[in-house]
């Protein structure tokens, strides 16, 4: 006897068989099928003969693969008694639990008192799956669970690489093709959150598939904590891909994984980034006002850092203001006796030393500016010089010998007193001070992984917000060392990266773009050295690549000259203008054919208008620039194009006479011009965007 169980959204289908009550496989995952699809025949329609020199039975990539039904690949759950010896699971269907939106499959294996449950979930308008393995042993059950896998998805048959997303600190979301070859490809994240390093997530592209055209899958999981992914190619051809937390002694006697999400599109890479796009932002995104643009944002730390001196940020509160600021964000140094990043994280209390009548003047004079005001925290992190360290030495994650990290400790936050301590510190902060917005920080790793800190950050995340609705909180680790699909169910911004250079900025956000979209992605004009490259950037360059995403400034805003200001606060109005594009619409990065261009789109849902951002890397290989071709319109309508900096073209490679597009004037093309043919952009000096901007006639 064979079930089957299907999964739909607007683009794609998932469906699921389970033959003589084994735990199921993954038969389709593609297009949408009709549904008058016998799915009964399509699962035999998978099914493979044993080839010579192989077992008797080919077994399937199951949604659990064990090797006691014969699979020979990885295992997708691991349970170890104390002696180390593995348990043999045979899980067996146990009945089934539909709920609005979704499906819950329980499999059991009674004799072992271990149960199974593959929770399935749709999202209403939403192109996104989300798969999530629960693994919870009987009281009489002696095991361990070491290891327990997201639901196992195998790959599609056109699908022959996958792309990775890895880095550093100041160097997030670099990505990586790889061919899927025989033999597993582990990559796993022992930090404790998800990390620099690897990003929980991949793209399967099938062969020929570009940023606009063709098919591809997107996989992310959304927990913050350490994490492995395998993509294993077995001798048959056969690849599958597990996703789940770090293997360890922490997963226990019950476990969790994801959950894992899921999406497909037949419009490339780009329709990928707009399912995990239109998700976050429908059904994970929790913001205080959603009718409220997301503000234009000043940070002080590149400013004053530890040195804080009220009439030295009154007077930085003023110059943003004027500048066109909506947020005004004090960063570390506010409380104990914080000098230097050597001593006080955990003493959340208002440092009197530097603010004698506490904050309340500095708050009073941002708000007389109109803007908000918002606070740095780290409250998951304990310097061994504090207080809250001294009253409390058991609340260190792991020994006290271990190597410090910006000479700080990590608490435990599953210890309950060291939760609540944290929400009372917080709270008495919140309530007694007009903030509605936390940078909340996040410095060193984890000394090992372990999935209880994530569930109690997520838990005191919740408390807090629900105690203070009116408070947005942004997710910073080391500048992108916590962003997932897990995080943006609690937090309304992620600061991308600690990198203010801009040309690593457009690289970096290019690299995040394929699942977090503009609105939540925080871009700050940086100083005109850079404070972590050294580099010196023009600053419509800097503007420009801050105005694509959620803008904002982190410099000393004394050392702007008045064209820089007049540059800045033109680019402020004019970001503006755009954002509701910018943050409402479809991203697409384009399709470039020159090597030295890094270009993308954002346009409007209903294609009314639409704003492009082309950027000179390096100094192209030829003369002239090739022509750009855009994505996304409508062939048949017109479109009113002009570029919005003229100003920035270079004389030395534009001798003239220039074309009315690049001396700023408005030129009316057709969208099939513009996707099939493209635009003439300028010729460009490195470290250039062009911005052009478009109207649907």
């Amino acid at each position: 006897m064979t079930r089957c169980w299907r999964f739909d959204t607007l683009a794609q289908t998932l469906v699921l068989a389970s033959r003589d009550d084994h735990l199921p496989e993954v038969v389709y995952w593609s297009g949408p099928l009709d549904q008058g699809e016998d799915l009964a025949t399509l699962s035999t329609a998978m099914a493979a003969s044993p080839p010579g020199g192989v077992l008797d039975k080919i077994q399937p990539i199951s949604v659990c693969p064990q090797w006691i039904d014969g699979f020979t690949g990885g295992q997708g759950a691991e349970i170890r008694d104390t002696d180390g010896v593995a348990a043999t699971l045979r899980l067996r269907y146990d009945g089934e639990d539909p709920f609005e939106g979704g499906l819950d499959l329980r499999f059991a294996d009674l004799d072992q008192g271990v149960l199974y449950t593959l929770t399935l979930r749709t999202y209403a308008d939403s192109d996104v799956l989300a798969l999530t393995a629960t693994l919870t042993q009987s009281d009489g059950a002696g095991g361990h669970i070491v290891w327990l896998s997201a639901p196992v998805i195998p790959t599609g048959p056109r699908v022959t690489e996958v792309i990775e997303f890895s880095g550093r600190w100041c160097g997030e979301f670099q990505s990586t093709r790889t061919p899927l070859t025989p033999g597993a490809r582990l990559r796993e994240n022992r930090l404790g959150r998800s990390g620099h390093e690897h990003f929980p997530g991949i793209l399967l592209p099938n062969i020929g598939t570009t940023e606009t055209r063709g098919e591809a899958f997107g996989i992310t999981l959304g927990q913050s904590c350490g994490h492995r992914h395998v993509i294993e190619t077995l001798p048959d051809g056969r690849t599958q891909v597990q996703f789940g937390p770090t293997p360890g002694q922490f997963l226990g006697r019950a476990a969790t994984s994801g959950p894992l999400y899921l999406t497909r599109s037949d419009q490339g890479l780009n329709g990928v980034s707009q399912a995990f796009h239109s998700y976050l932002r429908t059904h994970a995104l929790n913001y205080a006002d959603p009718d409220r643009p997301r503000p234009v944002h000043y940070n002080c730390w590149e400013a004053v850092y530890f040195d804080h001196d009220l009439n030295t940020l009154k007077d930085l509160a003023d110059r943003a203001a004027d500048l066109g600021v909506e947020r005004f964000v004090l960063d570390d140094g506010w409380f104990g006796a914080r000098d230097d990043d050597t001593t006080s994280l955990g003493d959340w209390l208002v440092d009197l030393r530097k603010w004698p009548s506490g904050l309340g003047p500095l708050i009073d004079h941002v708000h007389a500016h109109g803007m908000t005001f918002g606070l740095w925290f780290e409250p998951e992190m304990i310097n061994d010089n504090s207080d809250l360290a001294r009253k409390n030495p058991t609340w260190f994650l792991g020994p006290k010998d271990q190597v410090t990290g910006r000479h700080q400790f990590v608490l435990d936050l599953a210890i309950p007193e060291v939760s609540d301590e944290l929400f009372r510190l917080i709270d008495a902060i919140l309530t007694d001070h007009g903030i509605d917005y936390i940078k909340w920080d996040h410095n060193r790793v984890q000394p090992f992984p372990d999935p209880r800190q994530a569930e109690a950050l997520y838990a005191l995340l919740a408390r807090l917000r629900g105690k203070h609705p009116d408070v947005e909180i942004e997710t910073c680790a080391s500048g992108g060392g916590r962003i997932d699909f897990g995080i943006l169910q609690h937090t309304q911004r992620v600061w991308l990266s600690d990198s203010n250079d801009s040309q690593e900025r457009w690289k970096i956000q290019r690299g995040a773009s394929y699942f977090i979209p503009p609105e939540v992605t925080g871009s700050h004009i940086g100083p005109r050295i850079c404070h972590t490259s050294g580099r010196n950037l023009p600053m419509g360059y800097r503007a420009a690549v801050a105005g694509s995403r959620a803008m904002g400034l982190e410099m000393d805003l004394r050392e702007l000259t008045g064209d820089e200001s007049a540059r800045v606060k033109d680019d402020i109005a004019a970001f503006k203008q755009r954002r509701g594009l910018i943050h409402t619409g479809k991203l697409h990065r384009l399709d470039v054919t020159d090597p030295a261009v890094l270009a993308e789109m954002h346009v409007a849902q209903d294609d009314s208008a639409f704003i492009v951002f082309a950027a000179q890397m390096q100094p192209s290989a030829q003369t002239l620039p090739r022509p750009v071709c855009l994505t996304g319109l409508d062939p048949t309508a017109r479109y009113a194009v002009q570029l919005a900096n003229p100003q920035d073209v270079p004389a030395a490679l534009n001798r003239g006479p220039r074309s009315p597009l690049h001396s700023g004037a408005v030129i009316t093309v057709s969208g099939a011009v513009l996707m099939n043919t493209g635009l003439q952009l300028p010729g460009a000096f490195p470290d250039t965007i062009w911005t052009l901007t478009g109207a649907r006639l």
